[in-house]
């Protein structure tokens, strides 16, 4: 069986090209509403693992749009600059969240 960061990143390599989503909602589709922290640790491992190269964490903010793990990339810019080359706009210093935010299917 996987484990949950397993799950986690399963999910997070699903997320479509120009869409993001929460930790919240990856929290939701694994049946652990209350995990959205978790997955957050799960993501934050990801910089730390070259096995985890295809794992777009960019594409994983907070429930706001913020971009709370940009501390975590290569420079406080990387996020946000891969999330618009892939044509995400933002309003102010969150995602638009009304036009890209992805909702995963239930696990």
């Amino acid at each position: 069986m996987k484990d949950f960061y397993d799950r986690v990143y399963d999910i997070v390599r699903s997320i479509p090209y120009g869409r993001v989503t929460t930790y919240g909602h990856i929290a939701r589709a694994l049946g652990a509403a209350s995990a959205a922290r978790t997955v957050g640790y799960a993501m934050n491992a990801v910089g730390l693992d070259e096995r985890l190269f295809d794992v777009p964490a960019h594409r994983v903010v907070n429930r706001n749009g913020e971009l709370t793990g940009k501390h975590h990339f290569e420079t406080p810019y990387a996020m946000r600059e891969r999330l618009e080359a892939e044509g995400i706009t933002f309003i102010n210093d969150s995602v638009d969240m009304a036009r890209f935010l992805w909702i995963p299917p239930i696990d």
